[in-house]
């Protein structure tokens, strides 16, 4: 997504320039900011429809890619966003993968209060990467951990990998998983494409394994396998409301707002919710509502 950065920015109007860096939240709304995808954009509505409630004056900037975002509330343009502890450690901050969720989360929640940036509660997750296959070629392949598809790559299996741009090029994506298990996709059995045509490539017998998010909703609903990283490569990605310090210091009662929303968060929610608007084509907007109502967070 780096390569977008400067496009995106001056399409969405959230140029970089250092005479930006006042908080929203001081001389105008709260801006919540989301990322480009199906759980995101879910959390994204409903913190704003969250906050509305509560009667703050609230703006949204969502859909944007993972480091745009970032840049803009570093630079003041968002105030808050639902973020994974994985991108802070490991994209934003170039620190190695820590042992386990809670390091991971005290690693960010240290590196970005350096920043500004405040980690507030984090929810019972973790939307890490993972790579499925359709559940009878797994079956019939045995094929089931990480591990099994390496061997069964060595072994000349010819499979075809459905990614997206992004993984294909992270420090933490394709390239370093392959190092770590010992095996590789020949490049022309490597097709990119956006994030969410993964699945329907994987659904429709164009590749045999695609990258997908462990809490997506049509991993279950499309009879998929997700291989077990027996290694444990994939780092944590447990969400939790990163907010400026700023902003909390304008409107200190947000963190208990936004604590407990983070709470009524878990992977079977996520998959839930994600399941809602991606299969069964709820409207994302009735999809947060619900959730919020549901918690009793309204």
């Amino acid at each position: 997504m780096k390569h977008l950065i400067m496009t995106l920015l001056t399409t969405l109007g959230l140029g970089l320039s250092a005479t930006t860096t006042t908080a929203h939240a001081q001389d105008g709304p709260i801006v919540v900011g989301g990322l480009n995808y199906t759980e995101h954009l879910i959390l994204t509505s409903a913190t704003f429809q969250l906050l509305q409630a509560k009667g703050y004056d609230v703006d949204k900037r969502e859909g944007l890619g993972t480091s745009v975002l970032r840049q803009a509330q570093e630079n003041g343009q968002v105030d808050l966003y639902w973020e994974y502890t994985g991108n802070s450690v490991i994209l934003f901050n170039d620190q190695p993968q820590p042992d386990n969720a809670a390091e991971t989360y005290a690693t960010a929640k240290r590196l970005d209060g350096e920043k500004g940036l405040v980690w507030l509660n984090p929810s019972d997750t973790n939307n890490t990467y993972a790579l499925a296959m359709r559940e009878a070629d797994a079956e019939k392949l045995d094929i089931h951990t990480l591990s099994d598809l390496a061997a069964a790559m060595n072994d000349g299996a010819d499979l075809t990998l459905a990614s997206n741009a992004e993984f294909y090029a992270r420090e933490d994506g394709l390239r370093p998983l392959q190092e770590a298990y010992g095996f590789e996709f020949p490049r022309s059995r490597v097709k990119r494409m956006d994030s969410g045509l993964t699945y329907n490539a994987l659904r429709e017998g164009e590749v045999d394994v695609a990258l997908v998010f462990a809490t997506d909703g049509r991993n279950g609903a499309f009879d998929f396998e997700v291989l077990d990283d027996d290694q444990q490569f994939f780092p944590v990605y447990q969400l939790a409301p990163v907010v400026r310090e700023e902003t909390l210091d304008a409107h200190p009662e947000l963190s208990p707002l936004l604590n407990d929303m983070s709470a009524a968060l878990n992977d079977p929610t996520l998959i839930d919710i994600n399941r809602r608007v991606d299969v069964d084509d709820q409207n994302i907007e009735r999809v947060a509502k619900d959730f919020l109502t549901e918690n009793d967070l309204l």
